[in-house]
């Protein structure tokens, strides 16, 4: 468990941080992303260092490190921000699941329905449940503050066919990350699940070691894969792709009340911005891959309940097989069925 990994290196850390506070008079906040700077995920940080930098009034400096500058892969760098070497990372549910398992409750498929469902549901009470969890499980040194999102929905995309219902995916082989529940997933829908790197996988598609994945379109274009060959997109939106933003505990219980404020609204405002990202990015980027003759497809209603009913036993095995998956599931399903109602109460009252 992290705990026993961790433990000796974060209280020197946070002995070591404080006394340099104290001597600077100010706070400084490392934070880094290992993407690039037309990412999501870099729009977010822009956005949290201005509004930190400013309510502050110049407090507290935030530096932007994108790549892997400070950290190379999720274990690497959450092992940072518990030593307190890294103050700030953001991770895909796949990069922290070999610390905090429970995070894959977010690939999950079918569960949320839309955006102002997703948004809804990971801007209240189900994200403070899991910060809670990975505080627990990291003896108070991984703080998660907000999630947000980085690339909009998983679909399924293919170089072979278009798939329109369950039985399209049959003999497919799907690229997965090594995590066992996407892995589960495409076994589910009657595909072969095969894990390859994702600097791999361009080539992949051109040499049919894989024929299909599990991505969002502006992933899909910013890579290029048309060009390798994927020319078929099915929008079933499986999963919500849920960007899980941590920071060191002893950097943030470090701060004053005040400063804790802005850095949690800084974190508010990081959210809001990779919400709204996606949106605009896939635009154009949908607009592309049609425009180079791609398939892409809606499924009917009726189709869209064949897949959520296909993929119905991944429930399961992850509450069996996941550690405290049946606690954090019990949460997302709960969050979900508060945000269904809330949100249709609100469509409602506006069609009046």
């Amino acid at each position: 468990m992290i705990k026993t990994t961790i433990k000796t290196l974060a209280v020197a850390a946070l002995v070591a941080g404080s006394a340099v506070m104290v001597s600077a008079q100010e706070y400084k906040i490392r934070a880094t992303a290992n993407s690039n700077t037309n990412d999501e995920d870099y729009d977010g940080l822009v956005v949290f260092k201005n509004y930190v930098e400013a309510s502050s009034n110049g407090a507290i400096a935030v530096e932007l490190f994108i790549g892997t500058q400070l950290c190379s892969n999720g274990a690497e760098c959450l092992q940072g921000v518990a030593d307190g070497s890294i103050d700030v990372y953001i991770s895909t549910s796949g990069g922290a699941a070999g610390i905090f398992p429970y995070v894959q409750v977010l690939d999950l498929p079918y569960l949320m329905a839309d955006d102002r469902i997703a948004e809804h549901v990971l801007s209240g009470d189900f994200t403070r449940t899991m910060r809670e969890m990975a505080l627990e499980d990291s003896d108070n040194m991984i703080r998660l503050m907000t999630i947000g999102n980085t690339g909009g929905w998983r679909n399924f995309a293919n170089t072979k066919r278009r798939v329109a219902e369950p039985n399209d995916m049959d003999g497919l082989k799907i690229r997965t990350v090594v995590a066992d529940l996407p892995q589960e997933l495409v076994k589910a829908l009657g595909a072969s699940p095969t894990p390859i790197p994702w600097p791999e996988l361009f080539t992949s598609f051109q040499t049919g070691v894989v024929e299909g994945s599990k991505n969002g379109i502006t992933d899909i274009m910013g890579m290029k894969f048309p060009d390798a060959g994927l020319q078929y997109v099915t929008l079933d939106g499986h999963a919500y792709m849920g960007a899980l933003w941590w920071m060191s505990n002893a950097k943030f219980m470090s701060m004053p009340e005040d400063m804790r404020r802005v850095v949690v609204d800084g974190f508010y405002a990081l959210q809001q911005a990779t919400f709204a990202s996606p949106k605009r990015k896939s635009i154009q980027a949908y607009e592309d891959f049609v425009a180079g003759g791609g398939d892409l497809y809606v499924p009917t209603p009726e189709q869209k309940a064949a897949f959520t009913e296909a993929a119905a036993p991944v429930y399961d095995w992850f509450k069996i097989n996941v550690a405290r998956g049946p606690e954090i599931f019990d949460a997302l399903t709960t969050a979900v069925a508060v945000a269904d109602t809330d949100v249709n109460a609100a469509r409602d009252a506006d069609l009046k």
